[in-house]
């Protein structure tokens, strides 16, 4: 894949107005390459990993992005990385700098796998992911999760991908 592009991510389809419905097609097993690819970072509290306040966090990072058109389905993704039980760290993909965010730029090779099933399962994911990379001759730096849907529009739809994103070296 050439560098700073992603996997087709259609938001067309989106019979809930909430969260389109995920095509795992093109995600799974792929290698994406960032060069100063730029993201607005937001941090959400956790109770031992339980995001509080997700919800609204979103919606205010998506807002901003909507009023200076910023949301584009060639380039998104939202990164989430986990450092502490207390909060997380989420990177949404942006093809211009939104003013009042914290924007910032990421530099890298990733891999990605694409999982199916209840968060609960996310340590069985974070092994599976990491023998994965290590299966490829490579060693991880850094794990994020795309979570392509809320929990209301994986329950509609039946179906709850996750797609994990390594950093790797």
């Amino acid at each position: 894949m050439e560098v700073n592009a992603l996997p087709k991510y259609d938001i067309s389809d989106n019979p809930t107005n909430c969260c389109p419905r995920f095509k795992s097609e093109g995600w799974d097993e792929q290698e994406l390459h960032f060069k100063d690819k730029l993201f607005i970072k937001a941090k959400t509290r956790s109770i031992f990993h339980i995001p509080i306040n997700m919800g609204s966090v979103f919606s205010k990072i998506q807002t901003a992005m909507e009023k200076q058109d910023a949301i584009d389905e060639n380039n998104l993704i939202i990164l989430s990385h986990d450092p502490s039980l207390w909060h997380s760290e989420h990177y949404f993909s942006s093809d211009k700098d939104i003013p009042g965010q914290n924007m910032v730029h990421l530099s890298g090779d990733y891999l990605t796998k694409v999982f199916e099933g209840p968060y609960k399962n996310i340590p069985n994911w974070e092994k599976e992911m990491k023998a994965f990379v290590e299966s490829k001759g490579k060693q991880m730096k850094k794990m994020y999760f795309f979570y392509t849907t809320c929990p209301k529009c994986a329950k509609v739809y039946g179906e709850n991908f996750v797609v994990a994103v390594a950093e790797i070296h």
